[in-house]
């Protein structure tokens, strides 16, 4: 039996939240429910310029771990942090979670990625992140016997940003197919898909990456076109299995000519987005590595990604497990 369930490898940042209107993103030349690349510089200036602010471990696919082993599952995680105060708190908070983390830290130069997300009062979430330590990742530190261990190796596109994490996702994904494992991705924003779409499209069609994880919008930018039907289409013959999330429309799982719709379930109050798309995939993957219908794997996806959004912060602070219960998924 394999060790591990999912393997996710991404950008270890600790997101920094805190609340502002409007007009405070366009003072600040914020783009609004996006991810934006910062230098430190930019960091510093934008961390003296926010109200309270709360600290969180986040990175998109340290969230999908760390919700992978909230449902009981089995996860582990490559991402690089710098011998600093932030990183101590990664480390910390992943392994609190129970997932296998063992990439070793390295200096203090650059630092520990962060990312200032700043929260409009719609719930909205817009990224300012500096990778810092992130770009230091490269082939060196994947671990061949985790990546053979685990059922699917899942990576997040964002890590198309720093160079040498390329080569380490095109090595773990050589590793995971030698030893009959798949190959995920997450699209992550569509201004990610705008600066990578031949690469990722290449990743996809290449039969690199098995199982592809999107948005509306993120499917909608992959092929340039407004025609959502037509997005789905051609994701459904460039991959083996896509998942698109549908906001408060729930998500659609297409494999091949098979397509199923999911409803979102009800929430009491949208209080932050932050790491929705991350709780989904986490939810999926974990019913998907447990054998589950594609109809239960997009049901325990839009579970968690809902428990996610009623809350300040990217990792559940509500017991996945205890959630799923309740709704007959465990």
């Amino acid at each position: 039996m394999p060790k591990f369930d999912v393997l996710t490898i991404g950008n270890a940042i600790v997101d920094i939240l805190a609340r502002c209107d409007d007009d405070f993103l366009s003072d600040n030349a914020i783009t609004k429910g996006a991810m934006n690349l910062i230098d430190a510089e930019r960091a510093e200036l934008l961390y003296s310029k926010m109200g309270p602010a709360v600290e969180a471990s986040g990175g998109s696919a340290g969230n999908t771990a760390a919700g992978i082993a909230g449902f009981g599952g089995k996860a582990a995680y490559f991402g690089k942090v710098a011998e600093d105060q932030l990183g101590q708190i990664f480390q910390h908070d992943i392994r609190a979670q129970g997932v296998h983390y063992q990439t070793k830290p390295e200096g203090t130069h650059p630092p520990t990625a962060r990312s200032m997300i700043f929260v409009t009062p719609d719930g909205e979430r817009s990224m300012n992140t500096y990778l810092g330590a992130c770009v230091d990742l490269g082939p060196e530190h994947v671990e061949e016997d985790v990546v053979a261990e685990a059922k699917v190796t899942y990576f997040e596109g964002y890590l198309w940003d720093p160079p040498r994490a390329k080569e380490a996702i095109r090595e773990s994904a050589r590793i995971a197919h030698e030893h009959g494992r798949e190959v995920s991705m997450t699209l992550s924003d569509p201004f990610c898909v705008g600066r990578y779409r031949a690469e990722f499209l290449d990743l996809m069609r290449s039969g690199t990456v098995d199982i592809v994880f999107a948005n509306k919008q993120e499917a909608l930018s992959l092929y340039e076109t407004e025609d959502f039907e037509l997005a789905l289409k051609k994701i459904s013959q460039d991959c083996k299995l896509a998942a698109v999330t549908l906001s408060e429309e729930g998500a659609i799982i297409v494999r091949g000519e098979e397509r199923v719709k999911i409803d979102a379930y009800p929430i009491r109050e949208l209080v932050d987005t932050t790491g929705a798309g991350d709780l989904f995939a986490a939810g999926f993957l974990f019913g998907y590595t447990q054998d589950r219908s594609l109809e239960d794997c997009g049901k325990l996806g839009c579970l968690a990604a809902a428990i996610c959004i009623q809350q300040i912060g990217p990792r559940p602070m509500a017991s996945l497990t205890e959630a799923a219960k309740k709704q007959g998924l465990l």
